[in-house]
């Protein structure tokens, strides 16, 4: 927690990457959320593809055998002889007279009818036209035959289809057909029962890709052929499956499942519009991912305005930091600040080997000027030899502070004696040139003195060790008449090897010795 509240930028990083996170779990959701509901719609299409096909299929099977009940009943002797209602008993079963199921017809090898379910003496019709009829008259091996559609003679009603089989003379010549009649119909109002979703479909048609029932119904499309069609050519690729597709007849895109009808002729397809299988599942998408995108909002909003009061906080505690080590009067370091990185430099020079050299500064006779100027002169005066320490300074490692009063401590970390000597020399001479009239010092001006010490001739115990060496040399640099430089007495014979003293003469030709 305390990285974050020092770095308020990481803040709005990882809202940003919660609120990524929230997304990616939301997307994944609701991509789970689109295969379930494909899945449900998917299985309850099967299920529904199930139950019709094997409906049709044990109709038919029961129409099929009432054709084979009346092929059995002609091959009974005497048949011709019986009285017409116990002949028709014998010939046609109960099913023949169902509801949607047209007439049985027992037709000549002419084509001509001879017996007929619903009528005795029969109704006079030939079917030699009929596409049933040529089938089982041409092929001997056609076995139970569905025709196409069409409309019958007899009632002119609902198109139709015929199941049939062949009859044949003992020696396996063509002796007629048994044909009976399904009206479409039949169809319609089972598709009708079936709930496919607005834009959902459902179709019956034969194996050779004719058009028997559809829905949505349209009258125009019975009979209509889908050979050739993409959709048709996957239905016979396989007894049955699934896949996606666009129908030929409305170009809606739709997931099929289909089936042959089993020991038929026939192809069932139930086919549900994507639209539809997604219409919930878009409904709640919607209502989730604006959820979910507010949430993401709200999540990076809020972060970027906590960041945002962060970064604020921490101006305003950098400003109080800086301000708590910082001298309001001459805008240096405070004493505080001093001792911060006074320990950190001497840390720094006793592990390096380098050495760190310390002005003391102390404005002359200052109490004078206080006293014969005012307060607010002497502030400004004091700001004045802060401005001309803070020029002096030639490296962004050397540090000044406000001592304490008048006084003032320069760090010079990496720096020998001598080089000391010339920052402390440049900064006396910057404050005397600054020619601020003082007429209680025996200067006229304005000056200060300055004491140097230096790690660099001899071991300090301490920091502290190291100042109390510059403020003796202070000390030595006012008894000599201030507005000079005066080294630690230590090491100021090896400075004076160096570098001659009258460097600091200037200033003491125009000392006044009262």
């Amino acid at each position: 927690m305390l990285i974050l509240t020092r770095r308020p930028a990481l803040i709005v990083a990882l809202s940003v990457a919660l609120a990524g996170t929230v997304l990616a779990i939301c997307v994944s959701v609701l991509i789970q959320m689109r295969q379930d509901a494909a899945q449900r719609a998917q299985d309850a299409a099967t299920n529904l593809l199930l139950l019709v096909e094997r409906d049709t299929a044990r109709n038919l099977e029961i129409y099929a055998l009432s054709l084979q009940a009346v092929i059995d009943g002609l091959r009974q002797p005497g048949l011709d002889k019986l009285p017409p209602a116990i002949r028709q008993a014998v010939l046609f079963d109960g099913s023949a007279m169902a509801t949607h199921l047209g007439s049985i017809l027992v037709v000549d090898a002419q084509g001509n009818v001879i017996y007929d379910s619903r009528a005795e003496p029969p109704r006079k019709l030939n079917v030699a036209d009929r596409d049933y009829f040529r089938v089982q008259r041409d092929t001997p091996d056609a076995g139970l035959y569905v025709s196409h559609p069409f409309i019958p003679r007899l009632s002119g009603k609902s198109p139709s289809i015929a199941l049939s089989r062949r009859l044949s003379n003992p020696d396996g010549s063509f002796a007629g057909v048994v044909a009976g009649t399904l009206r479409l119909d039949y169809f319609h109002s089972l598709f009708d029962g079936m709930k496919l979703g607005p834009h959902g479909s459902m179709a019956l048609m034969l194996a050779d890709g004719t058009m028997l029932m559809r829905r949505p119904y349209d009258p125009n499309i019975i009979g209509r052929s889908l050979l050739n069609t993409s959709n048709y050519t996957r239905f016979t690729q396989a007894p049955s499956g699934s896949f996606y597709g666009t129908a030929a007849i409305d170009g809606v895109e739709r997931w099929y499942a289909f089936s042959h009808v089993a020991r038929f002729p026939l192809i069932y397809d139930v086919a549900l519009s994507t639209d539809d299988m997604y219409a919930n599942w878009r409904r709640r998408a919607w209502v989730f991912g604006t959820i979910v995108a507010v949430l993401d909002v709200l999540i990076i909003w809020f972060a970027m305005l906590f960041s945002q009061q962060m970064r604020r906080r921490t101006a305003v505690e950098a400003e109080l930091r800086m301000l708590a080590r910082t001298d309001g009067l001459t805008s240096l370091g405070n004493r505080r600040a001093l001792d911060e990185v006074g320990a950190k430099e001497w840390r720094l020079a006793r592990r390096g080997g380098q050495p760190l050299s310390v002005l003391l500064i102390d404005v002359d006779h200052f109490k004078g000027f206080n006293d014969l100027y005012g307060h607010a002169a002497g502030d400004d005066a004091l700001t004045a030899v802060a401005h001309c320490i803070k020029n002096g300074l030639r490296r962004p490692a050397d540090h000044a502070a406000r001592y304490g009063g008048e006084e003032f401590v320069v760090l010079l970390p990496a720096t020998d004696i001598a080089g000391a000597r010339l920052v402390a020399e440049s900064m006396r001479e910057s404050v005397q040139s600054l020619g601020m009239r003082h007429v209680a010092s025996t200067h006229q001006v304005l000056t200060v003195s300055i004491g140097v010490a230096s790690t660099e001739a001899r071991r300090f115990a301490d920091l502290r060790a190291l100042i109390d060496a510059a403020d003796a040399a202070l000390y030595a640099a006012k008894a000599e008449g201030r507005n000079r430089t005066m080294l630690d007495g230590a090491a100021e014979c090896g400075a004076a090897d160096r570098e001659p003293a009258p460097a600091a003469s200037p200033a003491k030709s125009d000392a006044n010795p009262s």
